[in-house]
C-alpha cells in the first residue's frame, strides 16, 4: 500500500438491540465467527501498525478478555492490540480511540504523516480493496470516505410526517467506513466537537464541520451494516454462502452498441483503453456495462437502461457507467433480487481487447458484489462484416441471472 503509518480504531460498542442478540453486535457470530474477527482479518491484511478496538464499558474486562480471545490468530506480535471502554455514544467511542493512540505519536511529532482508519465492527464485509483505497486517498488529500450513490427517490418531511419537499439525489450518496484520516485532523475534528457540543453519526461529518474537505472514493454493495436480523442474513450469505430461502432464479438479456468517434475515451467494463477513438454517448458509452444494466434489469422486470438514466437527464452526461451499474445493483436489491452470474460477449474489430477481459471481470465482479468466476466476458470480431466488422462502432451483448431473496 502507498500510505504512509496507519493505526486502525474499531468501534465495537454497539448494544444490538435492534439485532435482537443478547451481546453486543461486534461478537455475534457468522458461520461460527464472529463479526469482530472478520474485520480485524483486514486489519492485519492491511498491515496495520496499531489497533484499538472500542467495547462497551459495562463489563469491560469480559469484553477485552473476549476480544484478545478472538483476534489470538489475527493481530500478530508486530501488530500491538488495544481495548478501550466506549462512551455513551459512536462519536464518544471514537474519541476514546483516538485517545489511546495518543502515545503513538512519535515524541516531539505531531503524527501528521500517520492515517488512522475508522470502522464500525458491525461492516465486517468491508473488502481489503476498500481499505486500501480509503486508506491512499487519506494519504493524499487527509480525509477519505467510502461512498455509493442513492438510488431512491429522496423526499423531506414535515415535523407531522407529511411530505414536504423533494430532494434532487443527484448529489446524495450513502456514507460507509472505513473512513481514514490524517491524525491530526481526526483529533482537531474530534476537539471541536466536544468543545461546542456537536454530535454527528460519523467522523467525516467533523472533520467537514471543522473546515477540512473529505474525499469520497466508491463503496462497495456488499459493505453491509449489521443492524437487524435480515442484515445478519446477508452478511451470512456474503461471507460464508449459506444459503438463503430464496423465490425462482429469472433471466435478463441486455444488448448495447454505440459508435467509435474521435475525441472521445474508451471505457468498456470500467476499463479505460488506450486507442485513437471512443464510444460517443451521453454517458462514458460503455456498451459492456450498459448491456449487463439492462440484462440485470430485464431479468429483475425493472425496465431498461434508458428509462432509468435518460440521456435528456444531464445528471448522467459523461458518467461512470460501473456507478451506474451499481446503482442497480442497490435498485435490485430494493426490490427483492440479487444478481447470481452474467455472461457477456463484446463485438469489436479493434483495438484487441483479450489482454483487458481479466480486468474487465474483475471492475464489474466488484460492482455486481459477486466472486469475479460468476462475471465472464468475452470477445469477437466482426470479420469485416456490418458496422462492426467495418470499425465503426462496439456492441456487447449479456445474459443476467438474479435471485429472489
Amino acid at each position: 500500500m502507498s500510505a504512509g503509518p496507519v493505526d486502525a480504531v474499531i468501534a465495537a460498542a454497539g448494544s444490538g438491540a435492534r439485532l435482537g442478540a443478547d451481546t453486543p453486535k461486534a461478537f455475534v457470530e457468522v458461520g461460527g465467527v464472529p463479526l469482530l474477527r472478520y474485520v480485524l482479518d483486514m486489519v492485519e491484511a492491511l498491515g496495520v501498525r496499531r489497533t484499538v478496538v472500542v467495547v462497551p464499558a459495562d463489563d469491560i474486562d469480559r469484553w477485552t478478555e473476549r476480544v484478545f480471545e478472538i483476534a489470538d490468530h489475527t493481530i500478530q506480535a508486530d501488530h500491538p492490540l488495544q481495548v478501550v471502554a466506549g462512551g455513551a455514544t459512536r462519536q464518544a467511542s471514537v474519541r476514546a480511540g483516538l485517545e489511546a493512540l495518543q502515545e503513538a505519536t512519535e515524541p516531539g511529532g505531531d503524527g501528521s504523516d500517520h492515517i488512522v482508519m475508522v470502522h464500525d465492527a458491525a461492516r465486517p464485509c468491508a473488502s481489503l480493496d476498500l481499505w486500501r483505497r480509503v486508506a491512499d486517498a487519506a494519504t493524499v488529500s487527509g480525509a477519505a470516505i467510502p461512498v455509493l450513490p442513492s438510488v431512491d427517490s429522496l423526499k423531506e418531511l414535515d415535523a407531522g410526517g407529511d411530505e414536504l419537499r423533494s430532494i434532487d439525489r443527484a448529489h446524495i450518496v450513502r456514507a460507509q467506513t472505513p473512513q481514514g484520516f490524517r491524525y491530526p485532523t481526526l483529533v482537531a475534528a474530534h476537539a471541536a466537537a466536544t468543545a461546542s457540543g456537536i454530535e454527528a453519526t460519523d467522523d467525516a461529518a467533523l472533520v467537514e464541520l471543522n473546515g477540512h474537505p473529505v474525499t469520497a472514493v466508491s463503496g462497495e454493495e456488499g459493505n453491509i451494516k449489521v443492524t437487524t436480523p435480515e442484515d445478519l442474513d446477508r452478511v451470512s450469505r456474503h461471507l460464508v454462502g449459506e444459503a438463503p430461502a430464496v423465490g425462482p432464479v429469472r433471466v435478463g438479456y441486455g444488448y448495447d452498441i454505440h459508435p467509435l468517434v474521435e475525441g472521445r475515451r474508451l471505457v468498456l467494463g470500467g476499463v479505460e483503453l488506450e486507442y485513437e477513438r471512443g464510444l460517443d454517448g451521453h454517458s462514458d458509452g460503455d456498451s459492456l456495462a450498459h448491456a449487463m444494466i439492462d440484462a440485470l434489469l430485464g431479468a429483475a422486470g425493472l425496465g431498461d437502461i434508458g428509462r432509468k438514466f435518460p440521456a435528456e437527464d444531464q445528471r448522467w452526461k459523461d458518467a461512470d457507467s460501473l456507478e451506474l451499474l451499481g446503482a442497480v445493483v442497490a435498485e435490485l436489491a430494493a426490490a427483492g433480487y440479487r444478481p447470481c452470474n452474467v455472461d457477456a460477449t463484446i463485438l469489436a474489430e479493434q483495438p484487441r481487447l483479450s489482454p483487458h477481459l481479466d480486468e474487465m471481470r474483475r471492475r464489474l465482479a466488484e460492482r455486481l458484489d459477486l466472486p469475479v468466476e460468476a462475471v465472464n466476458v468475452k470477445a469477437t470480431r466482426g470479420e469485416g462484416m456490418g458496422s462492426i466488422g467495418r470499425g465503426e462502432g462496439i456492441a456487447a451483448h449479456a445474459v443476467a441471472t438474479v435471485q429472489a431473496v
